[in-house]
Order: C-alpha cells, then sequence, then structure tokens
C-alpha cells in the first residue's frame, strides 16, 4: 500500500512540475510560472507547500499570503488520482495553521460557485459564505463565491481518509484573491 504524501516547503525547483499539475487542474486559468515565482518571493508573507508521493511526485500543493490580521488562501490543487483521499484537506490544515502562525483572525478564500466539493471542504474546516464576485474567473467570467473563517471560533479538524479531498481552485483559477 503507498503511504500517505508528505508535506514540505515549496521550493523553486518545484514549478517546472507544478505547473503540469496545475494546466491539468485549471486548463482555462492556470497560474503562470511567473505568478507561482512572484509568490515564493515574498516568503514572510506567503506560506506554499507541496505534498509528495512515495516516488516523490508532486501530489498536490496550496498556498496562503498573510496581510495584517487576514490571510488568503490563494491557491489548492490535488492530484485527481488522489481526490477523496484527504490531501485537500490536509493541504487546507496546513494553510490554517500558518495562518494562526501569523497571528490571524480570519482567513478569507474565492472558489467557484460550481465547484462544490471544494466548498463542503471548506465548510468543514468552519468556512461560510459571504458574497459573491461575479465573472471573477476568467475566461470562462465563472462567479466566486467568497468564504471566510474565523479562527478564534474554528478548531482545525483532522483529516480523515474519506474526506473531500478536493481541486479547489488556484487563484487565477484559484481559491483565492
Amino acid at each position: 500500500m503507498d503511504s500517505a504524501p508528505t508535506l514540505r516547503a515549496m521550493r523553486w525547483w518545484d514549478i517546472a512540475p507544478l505547473l503540469v499539475l496545475e494546466h491539468d487542474l485549471f486548463p482555462e486559468d492556470a497560474w503562470s510560472e511567473g505568478m507561482f515565482w512572484s509568490e515564493l518571493a515574498e516568503p514572510e508573507t506567503h506560506h506554499y507547500v507541496v505534498a509528495e508521493d512515495a516516488s516523490g511526485t508532486i501530489a498536490g500543493y496550496a498556498g496562503l499570503a498573510v496581510a495584517g490580521g487576514d490571510a488568503d488562501v490563494q491557491t489548492i490543487g490535488v492530484r485527481r488520482d488522489l481526490w477523496g483521499t484527504g490531501l485537500g484537506a490536509d493541504l487546507l490544515a496546513d494553510l490554517l495553521s500558518a495562518a494562526r502562525a501569523h497571528g490571524c483572525g480570519h482567513v478569507l478564500l474565492e472558489v467557484r460557485v460550481d465547484n462544490v466539493r471544494a466548498q463542503r471542504l471548506y465548510e468543514r474546516f468552519g468556512f461560510a459564505p459571504l458574497g459573491i464576485r461575479r465573472g471573477y474567473y476568467q475566461p470562462a467570467n465563472v462567479d466566486a463565491l467568497v468564504m471566510r473563517c474565523d479562527l478564534s471560533r474554528t478548531p482545525v479538524p483532522s483529516a480523515a481518509p474519506a474526506s473531500a479531498a478536493a481541486s479547489p481552485d488556484s487563484n487565477g483559477a484559484s481559491a483565492g484573491g
């Protein structure tokens, strides 16, 4: 039986293989190489992780930006063959832990209104709908549901193997903004 993917800090050499996964998950609005470089260039305010499977292949990734007392989920992506394994929950739990470590009180994100799978994952972690951003995802012109989690009121659940590991969108394709 394969072991669960392990999380580690994202590094610049992860960008090229990560882009392959990014384009598979978000073909219309995938992040560019430059977008990932830009996020990694600000380690004081940005937290990015990758999940590696036993072979060292990227199985998922996630990123968070921190500003003041708030954080914003920028991206979460999980390889399709690992949906439903709890990896999305593991990645989200890591981001929420990083937000707490930075002293944040709230975490925000945007998720496609048609990505119900991701919305259920976020709700499990205490995110609640806040509003709609019309036409946020381009070029498809899909609306984004803005969600917020109050970290002072929400314990971080542990990821269960049968959880709804989602491929929430990435920013530009994104869960975050």
